[in-house]
């Protein structure tokens, strides 16, 4: 009789998911602690993303209170500078900065009127807009795809360990040469744990990422609204 046969009579049947766990074969218990690794990785990631959208939301609100309160681009710039940063208040400082680099003093106190921007400027200034719409939507999204990989990869993880479990069952039931349920059931039940980690990890990934997806598309709908909403301004204040 093989080794491997004595150790399958010796060794009791499992009792719970603990004790499949950890008395496991070395391929399962690796799937697991990777699969607990994503586990770790992924929910850091959540509370970690959800902080920042929680802060840029209320970043929002506090700038476009002020942005409303204000009657000119003059008053919104220096109501904006009593704000922490935030991808409103940059995007805005980028833009409204990009405007004075192309009519100096034009935002002074008591300045004349100056000439309006020509088409070319204007769609120079759009695309210093865009540019830093995309920035902050880059910044704000960075680690977000990493949840789509876990949630991608881990019930892969998982069907590799069921997989890996199976071929030992049979494997077990080749080298005692017995069928019988009872035999079986305990490798087949260990192979299993890893899928239902893998759906364990994988679950709670999907719905953070598409609910982060959704939070950062909500942002930078804004961005470009407010964008648009600035060149607009502009131009109601006769500076386009």
């Amino acid at each position: 009789m093989s080794v491997l046969a004595v150790l399958l009579q010796a060794a009791p049947p499992p009792q719970n998911a603990w004790d499949m766990i950890v008395g496991g074969t070395l391929p399962t218990q690796i799937v697991l602690l990777t699969l607990l690794a994503f586990s770790l990785a992924s929910w850091w990631i959540i509370f970690w993303k959800a902080r920042v959208f929680r802060e840029v939301r209320n970043q929002a609100d506090r700038f476009l209170q002020q942005m409303e309160r204000a009657q000119r681009l003059e008053d919104a710039y220096k109501a904006i500078l009593t704000l922490p940063e935030s991808p409103y208040g940059r995007v805005f400082r980028q833009g409204l900065n990009f405007f004075s680099e192309l009519r100096p003093g034009a935002l002074r106190e008591g300045a004349a009127p100056s000439q309006g921007l020509s088409l070319t400027q204007l769609e120079a200034l759009r695309l210093v807009l865009e540019k830093e719409e995309a920035e902050e939507r880059d910044e704000l999204a960075r680690g977000i795809s990493w949840l789509a990989v876990v949630a991608s990869v881990s019930p892969l993880l998982g069907l590799l360990g069921t997989v890996i479990g199976v071929m030992n069952a049979f494997l077990g039931i080749a080298t005692t040469g017995s069928s019988n349920i009872g035999a079986v059931a305990p490798g087949v039940a260990e192979a299993l744990v890893t899928t239902v980690a893998g759906l364990f990890v994988a679950i709670p990934a999907v719905i953070a990422y598409n609910h982060f997806v959704s939070r950062l598309n909500l942002v930078t709908g804004e961005l470009e609204g407010f964008s648009s909403e600035f060149i607009g301004t502009l131009a109601r204040e006769g500076r386009v």
